[in-house]
């Protein structure tokens, strides 16, 4: 029975480490590839080039929105021709992953700079590549994860408050998939069964969140650190990180990935499929109405999606909600990990409770 835990090299957080990101990383190279946004380069660029001096050799390549495997190869191609030795990955999530991805193939050690805490992929040994219409394509299993993380929490406050909650719920699922894996007797992403340390992690960011979430979304829409932005961007990132990868996954983010089909819900965040998704995972193991009601509560609390209309999706027909549950239960999905088998037609009668469950709550509560 072996049991793993993986984690980044390092994980830096604080107020104003983006203009020490030199100290921070210096010692992995000589020449420094960022992958970055045209927005983030606008924000971050100057910051960057001021901590690491004219001295060392810097490269800024514009992320063109999409981690898909045509975008990675562009990317490798800039890598080669410019001789970087380093990758640096600044902005959200799909950056972060993209980053991984060319430091995968071309050898070279990985930083992430998150600048939102929107989603747990900065931690984690891996990419989620989509299309270059934006559905889901698949899971690139990296053999490590990056070499350093660092969040800059004043980045982080600036961005839309949105942003922060569509974190919190990407790292909502991990309690409740990491329950389902543990039970099932999974295999993680880390290579093994799940330790106690990951699983008390896994509880840790939920606890967290029912917490501190409400509080730190507050702070951020009046750009301010608090001790619970401290808190609920670590649950956010670290122990949502850590949490999935080594405690397990389960059906919500098979759900998102299965809902990336729809195109009516393109214009939400990962993280608001995912607490959606989280939900229907809860309809699908028939948990008590007091724990429903708690994640019901907390979601409503803070902003986040509860029913179809919330995903914008009121008036996706049927045959295209059930293409997307499909899509969640195909062989290689995360949901064949929850400790009983799975249909499409559970998913899409699972969906459809989930959404008169979360208009009820909404009656009763709002």
């Amino acid at each position: 029975m072996t049991k793993i835990i993986i984690s980044p090299g390092k994980y830096i957080q604080g107020t104003g480490e983006l203009k020490r990101i030199k100290d921070h990383i210096g010692n992995l190279g000589k020449s420094f590839f960022v992958i970055i946004s045209e927005s983030g380069y606008k924000r971050f660029g100057e910051t960057v080039k001021e901590s690491f001096g004219h001295s060392t050799n810097i490269h800024f390549a514009k992320f063109n929105g999409e981690c898909s495997k045509g975008e990675i190869k562009r990317l490798e191609e800039e890598v080669k021709t410019i001789g970087a030795d380093t990758i640096i990955g600044i902005g959200g999530g799909k950056i972060h992953d993209t980053a991984k991805a060319v430091a995968y193939y071309q050898n070279m050690p990985v930083v992430i700079v998150p600048t939102i805490a929107s989603t747990d992929a900065p931690c984690s040994a891996l990419s989620v590549l989509y299309t270059d219409e934006g559905e889901f394509d698949e899971y690139l299993l990296l053999p490590k994860n990056p070499d350093v993380v660092l969040i800059d929490l004043e980045a982080v406050v600036s961005a839309p408050a949105r942003l922060i909650v569509a974190g919190m719920g990407d790292a909502l699922a991990t309690k409740f998939e990491a329950r389902a894996s543990f039970q099932s007797g999974s295999t993680t992403m880390a290579g093994g069964l799940a330790t106690d340390a990951a699983i008390s992690l896994a509880n840790l960011c939920y606890n967290t969140l029912i917490n501190e979430g409400l509080k730190a979304k507050l702070a951020v829409e009046k750009n301010v650190v608090t001790k619970a932005v401290e808190k609920i961007v670590e649950a956010n990132t670290l122990l949502s990180g850590l949490g999935f990868e080594s405690g397990g996954l389960g059906a919500a983010h098979a759900i998102h990935n299965g809902l990336t089909v729809i195109e009516e819900a393109h214009v939400l965040y990962h993280g608001e499929k995912v607490a959606f998704g989280v939900l229907v995972q809860l309809v699908l193991e028939n948990v008590s109405m007091e724990e429903l009601n708690e994640v019901l509560y907390f979601c409503n609390e803070v902003g986040l999606p509860t029913t179809l209309a919330d995903l914008n999706m009121s008036d996706v027909p049927k045959e295209k909600l059930m293409e997307a549950a499909k899509l969640s239960c195909v062989e290689s999905e995360t949901i064949h990990y929850m400790p009983f088998k799975v249909t499409a037609e559970d998913v899409y009668a699972a969906i459809l409770v989930a959404d008169v469950i979360g208009e009820n709550f909404k009656k009763q509560y709002t």
